[in-house]
């Protein structure tokens, strides 16, 4: 959707500009009221006609424990201000990347068939960012139907070593 990708920056750069003193602060409310936004529930009450500025307002800040700074708060106003609301997880995305770029890392989302522990995944992620070359931010989503292995997924890049793509391989092995 390059469309909200093009609303979604200015926003993103301008608060990223904003908060440039305190970038690991602002990440954590950004990335909540990404979140909390992405609720279809929570879309269709913002857009009601019946519902003012204000009301949305309130519910979004009641639920994003996080948005308690006046800064924090002035950011979730103009948005909801210039209807943006639904752009919102756009913004967070955008501006995770700015953050990103700036401290020289990358997302990586490691997807396991069970639960790691927080020194199991300090190691692969270790591992990952020699593989990689770079700095990892490693975010652990548990995946059952895996099996077993890992797949971790770095902007484009994938690295699947699960049971189930081993299957998946031989079996195209087999058939062909």
């Amino acid at each position: 959707m390059a469309e909200l990708a093009t609303i979604a920056r200015p926003y993103a750069e301008a608060l990223f500009k904003s908060v440039a003193q305190d970038l690991a602060s602002a990440a954590v409310w950004v990335d909540e009221l990404g979140a909390v936004t992405q609720d279809a529930q929570l879309q269709q009450f913002a857009n009601s006609p019946k519902v003012s500025v204000d009301q949305v307002f309130d519910v979004v800040t009641s639920v994003a424990r996080s948005v308690t700074t006046d800064q924090a708060k002035n950011f979730l106003r103009t948005v909801i201000d210039n209807g943006r609301l639904s752009v919102l997880p756009e913004i967070a995305a955008q501006f995770r990347a700015l953050k990103n770029a700036q401290s020289g890392s990358s997302d990586a989302l490691v997807y396991s068939a069970f639960p790691l522990g927080d020194t199991a995944l300090a190691q692969v992620a270790a591992m990952l960012e020699k593989r990689f070359g770079r700095k990892l931010n490693a975010q652990l989503m548990l995946e059952p139907e895996l099996i077993g292995g890992i797949r971790v997924v770095v902007g484009d890049e994938v690295l699947d070593t699960s049971v189930k793509a081993r299957l998946e391989q031989m079996k195209v092995a087999l058939t062909a």
